[in-house]
């Protein structure tokens, strides 16, 4: 296959796919990559929020069967990920390391049961949030933000895991919300992709494994 759709969950992942991903994929041998975000958010059953899983599944279903030549995959959030995601409830109780692995394995398999086109699906999922890429390269996430003096607080956070995707998801210490305490007014979309353009992938994936890993995944799969 030679063309990937990466269904999205909001603005933000979007425009990492358009700035960032998608440029990558094109050098390794893709000659399409776009994003589409996951239906329409006035749809959607929690606001700014993803779908459950039984609606986001009809959807990738329904491309993959409408578009026999792509290959799709996903770009969500494990954080805000709902309850009705395979493996989600479970993986939360998970030591950080296992908690991607199982919801993509959860989702393959179930997936699997539902659509004859499972073969052209790549399950995946942030570890925790966008922002904990960030934390890839504190200083560049730094100067991304315009922001400079802002690195040393950046890197007391990262300082305190093994990885940035093993920053914890609860709703006061997920990733976001450490930036929004060092860096108020913080607007998602626009300044976090500045700051991952500043960092480049290579770093991203360099201190990422659990990104690192999908990415191998997708350039396995160009034609």
């Amino acid at each position: 296959m030679s063309r990937v759709l990466i269904h999205v969950e909001g603005q933000t992942e979007e425009t990492f796919v358009s700035e960032v991903i998608g440029p990558h994929l094109y050098n390794v041998g893709f000659l399409s990559v776009g994003a589409r975000l996951l239906g329409n958010a006035r749809l959607r059953s929690r606001r700014g929020g993803i779908k459950d899983w039984q609606v986001v599944r009809q959807e990738i279903h329904r491309h993959l069967a409408n578009d026999p030549g792509c290959i799709a995959t996903l770009l969500v959030d494990f954080y805000a990920l709902p309850g009705s995601w395979p493996g989600r409830l479970a993986a939360g109780a998970l030591p950080h390391g296992q908690r991607g692995a199982h919801v993509h394995q959860a989702i393959d398999e179930d997936f699997a049961t539902f659509s004859a086109h499972a073969d052209r699906f790549e399950p995946f999922v942030l570890m925790h949030e966008f922002e904990a890429l960030l934390f890839s390269d504190c200083d560049g996430f730094a100067r991304g933000l315009g922001q400079p003096e802002r690195a040393r607080a950046f890197q007391k956070v990262r300082d305190q895991f093994g990885n940035p995707e093993e920053i914890n998801d609860s709703p006061e210490t997920a990733p976001s919300k450490r930036v929004c305490k060092i860096v108020p007014g913080y607007q998602k979309p626009l300044f976090g992709n500045l700051a991952a353009i500043e960092i480049g992938l290579e770093r991203i994936r360099e201190e990422c494994p659990h990104f690192d890993a999908w990415l191998t995944r997708l350039e396995a799969r160009v034609a």
